[in-house]
């Protein structure tokens, strides 16, 4: 099971209801892009963590790794973004290098800052609906939003073969460690190359039969699946109101300002 679907089964806020979660996720991401806001970044980032680790009680160990997977990202990304070869220094610093300088601005250190504090917010809103609403129940969410069923009946497959084909992965990764198939470089991209192949074509013989298993169980065109409704509650929906007007509040304070 992935980490994040196997943490999601055991959050706290699992059976709160799922179009609240998704509307308070996606209204806060949209705060946060179209604001671009330090401030509204912040406050989203905060309660957003606080929700998940507090509420939920997803392990703070277990959260700090989930984000440190975009800083990786943004580290590369800002780091285009503020670094230049040039021949004067700027204002922010300036190393030298011969008769250049590595150097950056103060301007672009500020976009940057904007840049990930957003990106760090938009990031915590997706991973608080991920972490804490199965897979089912957002798929629910979007049937009730008129979603075409093919699209989330597309989803439900790449799912599903998300789980086949790490195992089939894993599987053959364990066989090749036993043959000493990474020993060393050239071994590993051809053991790598060999794993490639052989994964392509067990996911082509396990999405037939997983074909042939839907027909014989009289597969009409569409997978229905059982889930369990839990209905909202006024006092949800009031916090997560009274949250969203806060930010649009100082979104619309930062424009005008």
């Amino acid at each position: 099971m992935i980490l994040i679907d196997k943490l999601c089964y055991q959050s706290k806020l699992r059976y709160v209801n799922a179009a609240e979660k998704s509307a308070y996720a996606m209204l806060t991401l949209l705060m946060c892009v179209v604001s671009r806001s330090p401030v509204v970044a912040a406050a989203a980032f905060a309660v957003n963590g606080l929700l998940t680790v507090g509420a939920g009680k997803i392990p703070l160990s277990r959260y700090l790794r989930l984000l440190l997977i975009p800083a990786a990202f943004l580290l590369l990304g800002t780091g285009a973004l503020v670094l230049n070869l040039s021949g004067e220094p700027m204002d922010a610093f300036a190393v030298s290098v011969g008769n250049w300088y590595i150097t950056g601005s103060r301007e672009a250190l500020g976009q940057a800052a904007r840049l990930c504090a957003t990106a760090f917010a938009a990031v915590s809103c997706l991973y608080f609906l991920a972490l804490n609403t199965t897979m089912t129940d957002i798929m629910g969410v979007l049937a009730k939003l008129h979603l075409p069923s093919f699209f989330i009946e597309l989803m439900l497959l790449i799912y599903r073969f998300i789980f086949v084909l790490l195992e089939t992965a894993s599987s053959i990764l364990t066989a090749q460690e036993s043959r000493l198939g990474n020993r060393d470089l050239r071994t590993s991209v051809r053991s790598f190359g060999a794993m490639a192949s052989a994964l392509f074509l067990l996911a082509l013989k396990r999405s037939n039969a997983l074909y042939d298993a839907m027909e014989s169980r009289c597969y009409d065109g569409r997978i229905r699946v059982l889930s369990r409704e839990y209905p909202p509650k006024k006092k949800e929906i009031v916090l997560i109101a009274g949250f969203e007007t806060v930010l649009l509040f100082i979104t619309i304070w930062g424009i005008i300002k």
